[in-house]
């Protein structure tokens, strides 16, 4: 009988209306497929905003991505159908045509929260799929508490704490982790706060880092 793999705690900045994320959420999923003593490893997703200046809705993703970048909404559309297709081989569903862009921070609050319940990846998809597939608002508070009881947790106590302020620490402490870490853009995979991964990386490079971060080299 061998001996279980050590521990590991892997962390990954990312934001829930991030494509990329989404993608590299996916790599993760495949690369586990591959992990021995996957229990042990403490998988944690954390805080970042990739435009926390946003209002609670800002339009499409077509729209909002036309304003960011200075183009015209048929070369926003252009640059997300290519997404689209992207995803569609990946086994992903993309749908900006209807995906409704706006702040993330409660998102992320909705997190915390499901880490603390024990369901946060399983919420974590929700909210992914709600905003890139199902044209959920992802800054509606009743949208998110909808999303995150399809994950597990409770949807009255999910809008009882987006009426407060739970978790805003959190969050904030989160971004605030990225800043010291040097992290700028995501996903980003830190693993036991000792090496790193920027980027969607497919599973054969997430499953190399988590063995090498096991040996300790």
């Amino acid at each position: 009988m061998t001996d279980p793999a050590p521990a590991l705690t892997l962390e990954i900045w990312s934001d829930v209306v991030c494509s990329w994320c989404y993608v590299g959420k996916r790599y993760l999923e495949q690369a586990f497929e591959q992990v021995p003593d996957r229990e042990l490893i403490d998988l944690r997703w954390r805080s970042f905003e990739l435009d926390p200046t946003l209002p609670a809705d800002a339009g499409s993703a077509d729209e909002e991505l036309a304003r960011r970048r200075g183009i015209s909404l048929k070369e926003a559309r252009a640059m997300h159908e290519e997404t689209e297709r992207m995803g569609a081989e990946m086994g992903l569903t993309f749908d900006f045509a209807r995906a409704r862009r706006g702040n993330t921070f409660d998102a992320h609050r909705v997190l915390h929260m499901a880490r603390a319940a024990g369901v946060q990846n399983a919420v974590q998809d929700r909210l992914m799929s709600a905003y890139f597939a199902e044209g959920e608002p992802i800054g509606d508070p009743a949208a998110l508490a909808a999303a995150a009881g399809r994950g597990g947790l409770n949807p009255a106590a999910v809008s009882e704490m987006l009426a407060g302020d739970d978790y805003v620490v959190d969050v904030r402490t989160d971004e605030t982790d990225a800043l010291e870490l040097g992290i700028s853009s995501v996903p980003f995979f830190v693993f036991n706060r000792r090496y790193g991964l920027a980027g969607a990386h497919p599973p054969e490079a997430i499953v190399e880092t988590i063995e090498r971060s096991r040996r300790g080299d």
